[in-house]
């Protein structure tokens, strides 16, 4: 007699923007798949499927991921944000106001995965993570400038077909300025 069949999906509950989502799943889907398809959270776009232009990027327990390159029952269990559990009610995430003040967007395609990575950014700078910029990254040197040379090269795994870069750059600026005079007062 030949063994059963191994099921190729599975029941997963993914904690997405707070709430959890319980859906039948194949084990082959991306994360990505997941949320636009099954959950209707269109935000996060497809774009290179591939993981290099950014357009899919989520926050990932709070650290920025391509979904494009995570599998959804790889993500259950763990906290995942995407650009529609930025806001708070009406009140946009600093990071989404500095976007909208400064238009850091064009065609806004590539914008929910710019404003999840810029948020990481700026709680990885915060944190001290030194990037490729950064030029001395000895403890005792204390975190680097968040210049527009740490910016770029921090937000360099997202792509903007519109080329919105110096604007991108601005507003992540802003909202990394307000960030630390919150944190100061």
């Amino acid at each position: 007699m030949a063994p059963a069949p191994l099921s190729t999906s599975s029941d997963i509950t993914l904690n997405i923007n707070g709430e959890k989502h319980t859906l039948p799943v194949d084990h082959r889907t991306t994360l990505l798949d997941a949320l636009r398809e099954r959950l209707d959270l269109t935000g996060t776009k497809k774009g290179c499927d591939q993981g290099q232009c950014g357009a899919c990027t989520v926050l990932f327990d709070g650290r920025r991921a391509v979904s494009c390159l995570q599998l959804a029952v790889a993500a259950e269990g763990r906290e995942i944000t995407t650009i529609e559990g930025m806001a708070e009610g009406d009140r946009l995430h600093p990071v989404q106001q500095a976007f909208l003040d400064l238009d850091g967007y064009q065609c806004g395609y590539c914008t929910p995965g710019q404003i999840c990575s810029a948020i990481a950014v700026i709680e990885e700078h915060a944190a001290g993570w030194p990037s490729a910029a950064t030029g001395d990254i000895r403890p005792e040197a204390g975190p680097p400038l968040l210049n527009a040379e740490e910016i770029r090269e921090r937000m360099s795994g997202n792509l903007c077909r519109c080329g919105a870069y110096v604007s991108i750059v601005e507003a992540v600026a802003r909202a990394a300025e307000a960030k630390s005079e919150e944190a100061a007062a």
